[in-house]
């Protein structure tokens, strides 16, 4: 557990850094292409992300988790994984073309192709180090593809570059990431590669990754599925101010994504081992998930108009702060559900998790459908709330039936009262702007773990295990 932990704050750390790099490139990238621009860049983004589907078809939550638990299979692994990524390739680059063409950017189809492609072979590549658990590699990659996106962005600002330009340069970043894992997969000689297009093998894992399949398709549908139902009612505009409000919101879910990469092995093995352990160790996943999101939901809910106004410099996206506001109330959501999915994964029940956000896309897609046309944005945004509470909710009582209650409540109230505090010390600065925002970022981060201390919402166990997860990693 301490080297979980540890793993998990050096990648945190990591990952603050290059999502604050990240941030500078996509709001460079949106003013200088305005709403219009960033709504058809945003919009190609997500059609590359919907349709990547179709290459991982699962495989990648699948190989992560028998790699962590088969680590002398891995070769094996990899090699096929590697290699159905590029059969899968031919059908995805039809769907996508008959997407782009149909909502007016086939003109970016060839670097929105590249985008999808590398991502996935990124994205498989470096799940080989979470399944071993070395993760130092994994934090060198995504600083250098921060700063590949940065310089890339800088200079399409410079000199004037179309949307096109700005795809590229995510795939070029991308493609530093595969170049890297494969240099250092090679010098650490963990696979000997090749093409290893086993069909018998491909229809057993398809068997076994179908449920975690048919879950990346829907929570894929459910977090972008919104974007082109915006389109379709309110237009490229709508998009641009949409997603530059739901940016900084994305930016953070980062953290989440990483405790869920550096547990969901570990979890894995508990259930092998005792599931009073899982269980255990799935409401500590839930209280840290917590812990992080539900500050960040007070703080972007008080000072979001400031927040917006820190990258908005041009005055184009003003009406981006409501939807911040909006999306903002739902951050901690976000964080905590993964707590409930990494469980369900890590016991083989993803079929389950699997009905679980199969539930989340029909409530998503109504709601959508009901608020885009009347509320236009700021439907989007409150559609994506509630439909996070009903993943929560649906995810809870998933895990209470197959391992045992979570104790969500004991768990939560005195984090909810230290974040309460923040806020209504927070308040004070409500009207802030400018660089003073930071400022008061830094009191209520502050005043919450005064409050975490004086609710004493942490235990003596897990000071204490955070002490020691720190001090081995320094």
């Amino acid at each position: 557990r301490t080297r979980a932990v540890g793993t998990a704050a050096m990648l945190l750390v990591a990952r603050v850094l290059s999502r604050g790099i990240a941030l500078v490139t996509v709001f460079a990238t949106a003013t200088f292409l305005g709403r219009v621009g960033n709504g058809e860049f945003q919009a190609t983004v997500t059609y590359a992300a919907l349709i990547s589907i179709l290459i991982d078809l699962g495989f990648n939550t699948l190989y992560t988790r028998e790699g962590a638990r088969n680590p002398e299979q891995i070769p094996h692994y990899l090699r096929s994984v590697l290699s159905s990524r590029a059969l899968f390739a031919l059908p995805a680059l039809a769907v996508l073309a008959v997407t782009m063409s149909l909502s007016g950017l086939q003109s970016l189809l060839l670097p929105a192709f590249a985008l999808m492609v590398m991502s996935a072979y990124s994205n498989v590549l470096r799940s080989t180090f979470y399944a071993i658990g070395k993760l130092t590699y994994e934090a060198f990659a995504i600083l250098g593809e921060a700063v590949i996106l940065l310089a890339g962005t800088l200079y399409g600002v410079q000199s004037h570059r179309g949307v096109g330009f700005f795809l590229w340069s995510y795939v070029v970043s991308y493609a530093f990431s595969c170049c890297y894992f494969v240099a250092v997969i090679s010098a650490k000689r963990m696979v000997r590669w090749g093409w290893e297009l086993d069909t018998t093998f491909l229809r057993s894992w398809f068997r076994k990754s179908l449920p975690f399949a048919l879950a990346f398709v829907i929570t894929t549908l459910y977090f972008k599925i919104d974007v082109p139902i915006l389109l379709h009612f309110k237009g490229f505009s709508q998009v641009g101010v949409y997603l530059f409000a739901y940016k900084p919101m994305e930016a953070l879910l980062f953290v989440p994504v990483t405790i869920l990469n550096v547990a969901f092995p570990v979890l894995a093995v508990y259930h092998e081992e005792s599931q009073e352990r899982l269980l255990k160790a799935t409401g500590r996943f839930y209280k840290a998930l917590l812990g992080l999101g539900w500050p960040i939901t007070v703080g972007t809910v008080v000072l979001a108009s400031g927040i917006n106004g820190l990258f908005d410099r041009s005055g184009q996206f003003e009406e981006a702060a409501r939807a911040l506001q909006a999306l903002g109330a739902g951050i901690f959501l976000m964080f905590v559900t993964n707590a409930f999915i990494a469980a369900l994964n890590a016991m083989d029940r993803q079929v389950l998790f699997t009905w679980a956000a199969a539930v989340s896309l029909v409530v998503n897609v109504g709601l959508n459908l009901l608020l885009i046309p009347a509320y236009g944005y700021l439907g989007a945004a409150w559609a994506t709330n509630l439909t996070e509470l009903a993943l929560l909710v649906t995810g809870w009582l998933m895990v209470r039936k197959v391992l045992g209650p979570v104790p969500l409540l004991q768990l939560s109230w005195r984090i909810v009262l230290a974040g309460l505090l923040m806020g209504a010390v927070l308040y004070l600065f409500h009207t802030a702007h400018g660089w003073s925002v930071l400022v008061a970022i830094l009191v209520g981060m502050v005043v919450y773990g005064v409050g975490l201390l004086l609710f004493r919402a942490l235990e003596p166990e897990e000071l204490a295990l955070a002490r020691r997860a720190l001090l081995r990693r320094g």
